[in-house]
């Protein structure tokens, strides 16, 4: 069997329901039927990223369409709308699930009371033309959102419709419109603020419940809406009467959707090891969006990267969950950057000083002792006075500097440490690391653009690295966008450039060369100080420290690991030049 992606749309059919939503869908919709009498009600689904809000709802969706015929339902997708356009967006859906024929009936206000009488002579205009349901909610909002008086008006026209909707026929206690909401806690502050408006506002009224899909921490005080003030955060807390928050798949269940996953991708002979399926639904923290994204992954890099066919199984999936969970230690990895030797084992033994360094009180022993002096070695730092242990933390402190910035924060997480402990356990993972370190290059993730225009024309760029091998996909690109790129392999290559007539507009450089960590640096630092270079300048480099953010501040330069972020840096300052 080939390898096939699996797509990450949420589950319409509970035949392809691999992780048991469909017995709780089933209940939510009986719920929700049975409450109609207690509209209108907001209905909160809670749960993070990827852990099946969507698949859920649609389920519900399902669920309801079959089994009760008094019950209509509305999808909306808030994260396709932007601003205040959610609150029409929100409206008209709703609208658009009413009768044809009372929707024209209301808005052509027969009855004398109605709000809208005022209306009436454009009204029969409508009452009158062949427009479709579309036009018809089209001319609705038009009418009632011109100004505050009218947005009054439509809050009551709004009742008045879905009462007789509700009303209209011959069920007890009434009709049912649930309108499901997803996606809300992907928007912008303001898109979420005009979907509330609309649900608390507008449309609340009989007839009507809401199931909105969100994750609430998301949504609270220190998350997206952290900038309300207290009468905002009271207006939220009043949408959500209740909520159901998703419970977190048990390991049975979990495991065998991983077993599923790598079925229906056809990797599953890669997998016979249930330690592995263990693994993955492990280090995935039973996240069906990660579990399929880390199946996906595993089966293209084993399809078409041949460095894997040499390794075992195990250790392919276990660099593969660095790659997927911990992408900037992972870039950190397999970067270039030869001052400095395997990250992985670099950061084990950062533990073990830290560990160390970081308690006092606590007499070390022999091999740990060892192992920090050696690594503070590795970064030309001198080890401290065993006895000393006042001078320990300020060790510490220098080390840090002198590391990736994400370390400390790593150091914390505990299934970081054991993934990356159970990798270089294993035999031959020194020997994956460099092979991967060799085989793969910095990969220019950037958008598209028309081959025929080039932006970057007239641009001379210069890009210093005594590795120009590993830059050439980058520098194509550059040079596709009009842009001409002088590689250089040291700092005397370069200067014979700068020294010619044409002005540099941009300087690339990367920051160790051969066992010299501060090359870059000390490059820039001479050509700033002899006024041959002025210009702006970003170091690409194979890790990002403390210590080099505050040596690129000094310099006014940047710095970056991310082929991406390189692109949009190079963008701002050559299209701002060609401008």
């Amino acid at each position: 069997m080939g390898f096939a992606l699996l797509n990450d749309e949420p589950v319409t059919d509970p035949a392809a329901d691999l992780l048991g939503t469909g017995r709780a869908a089933g209940q939510l919709a009986r719920m929700l039927h049975d409450s109609r009498g207690s509209t209108p009600f907001t209905l909160a689904v809670d749960a993070g990223w990827g852990m099946g809000k969507s698949s859920l709802m649609r389920l519900v969706e399902e669920e309801l369409k079959r089994e009760y015929k008094d019950v209509e339902t509305v999808w909306y997708n808030a994260w396709t709308s932007t601003g205040a356009d959610a609150l029409e967006g929100l409206i008209k859906s709703v609208l658009a699930r009413f009768d044809k024929r009372l929707m024209r009936r209301v808005l052509h206000g027969v009855d004398e009371q109605a709000v809208l009488v005022r209306a009436v002579q454009t009204v029969l205009t409508v009452v009158a033309a062949p427009f479709g349901a579309a036009g018809i909610v089209d001319r609705f909002w038009q009418d009632l959102s011109v100004d505050a008086k009218a947005r009054n008006d439509m809050r009551e026209a709004l009742r008045d419709l879905a009462t007789q909707w509700a009303d209209s026929a011959a069920y007890e206690p009434r009709r049912l419109l649930v309108v499901f909401v997803d996606d809300l806690d992907r928007c912008s502050e303001e898109t979420v603020l005009a979907v509330c408006e609309a649900v608390k506002v507008y449309l609340d009224i009989p007839g009507l419940a809401f199931v909105i899909g969100c994750d609430r921490s998301a949504l609270g005080p220190s998350g997206l809406l952290r900038d309300l003030g207290p009468a905002g955060s009271a207006f939220m807390e009043k949408i959500f009467q209740t909520s159901y928050r998703i419970p977190v798949t048990g390991d049975e269940r979990v495991e065998e959707y991983v077993r599923q996953c790598a079925e229906r991708s056809g990797v599953r002979e890669l997998l016979a090891d249930d330690t592995l399926v263990r693994l993955i639904a492990e280090r995935s923290a039973r996240n069906p969006r990660r579990i399929k994204r880390l199946i996906n992954g595993f089966g293209l890099e084993c399809a078409l990267n041949p460095v894997w066919q040499q390794f075992d199984s195990e250790a392919v999936i276990r660099t593969l969950l660095l790659q997927h969970l911990y992408a900037d230690f992972y870039r950190t990895l397999l970067a270039s950057d030869r001052s400095h030797g395997n990250a992985a084992w670099e950061f084990l033994d950062y533990r073990v000083a830290k560990r160390l360094l970081g308690r006092p009180s606590v007499t070390p022993d022999e091999e740990s002792w060892q192992t920090t002096v050696n690594h503070l070695g590795e970064h030309d730092l001198a080890a401290p006075d065993r006895d000393d242990r006042e001078e320990w933390g300020t060790v510490l402190a220098r080390l840090e500097e002198c590391l990736p910035t994400g370390f400390p924060a790593l150091e914390r997480d505990q299934n970081f440490v054991t993934l990356v402990g159970e990798l270089m356990g294993m035999e031959g993972a020194t020997e994956l690391v460099e092979r991967l370190r060799r085989g793969v290059g910095p990969v220019a993730v950037v958008a598209a653009g028309d081959e025929e225009q080039r932006p970057y024309a007239g641009s001379l760029v210069l890009w210093v690295d005594d590795h120009p091998e590993g830059n050439t996909r980058d520098a194509r690109h550059l040079e596709s966008l009009g842009a001409q790129v002088v590689l250089a392999e040291d700092a005397r290559q370069a200067e014979r450039v700068l020294g010619g007539s044409a002005r540099v507009d941009l300087l690339i450089s990367d920051v160790a060369r051969g066992m010299d960590g501060e090359a870059g640096f000390t490059m820039l630092e001479r050509w700033r100080d002899a006024g041959h270079y002025a210009g702006p300048a970003i170091f690409y480099a194979g890790r990002i420290t403390p210590e080099r953010e505050r040596r690129c501040r000094h310099l006014d330069a940047e710095i970056t690991m991310s082929s991406s972020a390189l692109h949009q840096y190079v963008r701002s300052v050559l299209a701002h030049d060609q401008a």
